[in-house]
């Protein structure tokens, strides 16, 4: 069942867009509305479609418009055209490739970051349109993913040059709506009443690398933006010990008492890094260069570059740093909202870098971890 206030992800606007370029490519007919079965989950979407155009006898252009419903999501809007052309000779029946506007992976030589979900919608949707013997190659073009890229985190995670088709859903959930945080507390509370140890991970990389590690998956819960009302839950459940598992970006955030994460809500990455940079004896000149570096990746970097021609240690003393206040200000931001200000919650943090190698466990998650792992 589709939650209220949920749209459908990028991927599946890609696929609108394509199967009405590949209609006008038949029938030389534009569509103004298409069918898109979503696979995940077993329900299918009508999708508006903006304007349809033939370029050429073999080639058409479709283009569709990004609706992530109440999500607060930069996308909202933002147009997805893709053109569709005739293949020749033998090989794959649909060749999709990413055009401007969407990114490329670093650590995948250049190729174009359209992930595992947004594959399958776009083979499975559009190879059933085809009879046998065609193929046709779709790529797939964001014209404002260049400037939207800058404003989200994928730098961060080495995907450049633009936005990711990501995503294993074609639903968006809306993140930052009480919906979304009742599935959370839902997920909380059957994971409660079976530990009374669990770990919080704020998105999928860290569900993934906590996995990798040894962690068991039925401790682990997903927390997206919303670590305050989660923490004052797992505090009301009698959970006794939590790990959170979180992007440096992301988890310092609460070193600066920044309980709700989302970046169009609240933003300190930088004053934190500074602040912190400041407090370890660094240098006023590298101070600035970190409070002007565009991400907490780019501000992770020149940290390390300092530590390597210097054979100083400013990452581990930075970040441990940070990782005390941000054990500190979790134990006091629960106390504050429990009933009688008392808490028998200890919490300890762990923050990982954009390759999802540890930077830092603070002193309690230590402990916990050797529990958990």
């Amino acid at each position: 069942m589709t939650i209220s206030g949920s749209g459908y992800t990028l991927p599946v606007f890609a696929c609108a867009s394509a199967i009405a370029a590949l209609h006008w490519l038949r029938h030389h007919q534009p569509l103004s509305v298409v069918t898109v079965d979503l696979i995940t989950p077993a329900e299918v979407a009508e999708i508006p479609i903006e304007q349809v155009a033939g370029l050429t006898e073999n080639m058409a252009l479709a283009i569709t418009r990004s609706d992530p419903g109440e999500n607060l999501d930069l996308t909202k809007n933002t147009p997805i055209w893709a053109m569709v052309e005739w293949a020749e000779g033998e090989g794959e029946t649909v060749i999709i490739k990413g055009g401007e506007g969407i990114g490329k992976q670093e650590n995948g030589a250049g190729k174009a970051a359209i992930y595992g979900y947004a594959q399958r919608l776009l083979q499975e949707n559009l190879s059933r349109l085809l009879a046998p013997g065609e193929r046709i190659t779709v790529t797939i073009i964001l014209p404002a993913g260049r400037s939207l890229a800058i404003r989200t985190s994928n730098a961060a995670f080495g995907v450049v040059e633009g936005l990711s088709l990501l995503g294993t859903s074609g639903i968006s959930q809306p993140l930052t709506t009480p919906e979304q945080l009742a599935t959370f507390r839902a997920d909380l509370q059957q994971k409660a009443s079976q530990f009374d140890s669990l770990v919080f991970c704020i998105g999928e990389n860290g569900l993934d690398l906590a996995r990798k590690l040894g962690i068991n998956p039925q401790q682990l819960v997903k927390t997206a933006n919303w670590l305050g009302p989660m923490l004052v839950e797992a505090d009301i459940l009698g959970v006794k010990q939590l790990l959170l598992f979180g992007y440096h970006g992301k988890l310092m955030k609460l070193a600066g008492g920044i309980f709700h994460t989302h970046h169009h809500l609240a933003d300190g990455r930088r004053e934190i890094l500074a602040t912190y940079c400041s407090l370890a004896g660094l240098k006023q000149s590298d101070i600035q260069v970190i409070f002007d570096s565009p991400t907490a990746e780019a501000a992770l970097t020149y940290l390390r570059s300092l530590d390597a021609t210097t054979l100083s240690d400013w990452v581990n003393q930075v970040y441990t740093a940070i990782a005390e206040a941000i054990d500190s200000r979790v134990q006091e931001y629960i106390r504050n909202h429990s009933q009688n200000g008392i808490s028998t919650l200890v919490c300890g943090s762990v923050m990982f870098d954009r390759d999802r190698k540890i930077i830092v466990k603070s002193k309690t998650a230590c402990m916990l971890s050797g529990k958990l792992c």
